[in-house]
């Protein structure tokens, strides 16, 4: 355990990254990074928004990508406590919104009970930004009244029991964290008849390298496998996913040739 007292008062603020775009942190984050003394920083979130920060802050890489090496969580917790204690400001620096499946909660909460002041600032979550930059509403008026934002892999590495619900709903579906459970998501799509639901795959969001498939459920998993689309990905199911360009041109192309027959 560090004893060092800093000069500064100790103090974490937990900042959502955004996306994965650099322009997309919040000015509030901006500035949060502005005053750090640490910044404990995540794997999604984009390592330019380092140089926000102080040039004599300490910058350290914590990991959080599933398949990759990584702190713990209990070790990244421990951290912010300790790194709080010996330096000051911590700004702990995760993609997407911090309290969407980012654990968040859990790293507050911890250096509360440690008597560390806290503060949160919202990031713009993936859910969302993801889609719409690729024209995808995740609600829109006479084709979705509202949308899940579901977990794609719990901590038991099972799906979640809401996709079930959802899946039987007329909501759109966001999916996190869900690429490795593509073939089992479909398959309970298509046991529910319904495979046919528009759907799309965005790897790396907002970044220059994105890429995005767009199809039918019942087809999605030969797609990606086509494609070489890998993790991070978000997954989008439901009717809003028929107003991707590339589906309306693929749809508008499929009648015309059924016509043509």
């Amino acid at each position: 355990m560090v004893s060092t007292i800093s000069k500064n008062p100790p103090q974490l603020t937990l900042v959502g990254a955004g996306p994965g775009d650099a322009e997309l942190i919040t000015l509030k984050g901006m500035k949060a990074l502005q005053q750090a003394s640490v910044v404990l920083y995540d794997d999604l979130a984009n390592a330019e928004l380092l140089s926000f920060s102080p040039a004599q802050a300490i910058r350290q890489y914590v990991g959080k990508r599933a398949g990759q090496p990584s702190w713990t969580q209990d070790d990244i917790n421990q951290l912010c406590v300790d790194m709080a204690r010996q330096y000051g400001h911590v700004v702990r620096l995760k993609g997407g919104d911090p309290f969407v499946f980012g654990r968040g909660y859990e790293e507050i909460a911890y250096a509360r009970q440690h008597g560390i002041p806290t503060q949160v600032v919202p990031g713009i979550s993936s859910c969302i930004a993801v889609p719409a930059m690729q024209g995808i509403p995740v609600t829109s008026r006479g084709v979705s009244q509202s949308f899940w934002v579901i977990t794609g892999t719990t901590r038991h590495h099972e799906l979640a029991d809401d996709l079930k619900l959802a899946a039987q709903s007329n909501a759109t579906v966001v999916l996190l964290m869900g690429l490795g459970k593509l073939d089992q998501i479909c398959a309970l799509y298509d046991s529910l008849g319904r495979g046919d639901l528009p759907m799309a795959v965005i790897q790396n969001g907002s970044r220059p390298n994105e890429r995005c498939v767009v199809g039918q459920v019942w087809e999605m998993p030969g797609l990606i496998e086509q494609a070489q689309i890998g993790a991070p990905a978000v997954l989008i199911i439901g009717e809003v996913v028929r107003l991707h360009p590339t589906y309306l041109m693929n749809y508008a192309r499929a009648i015309s040739v059924a016509d043509s027959l």
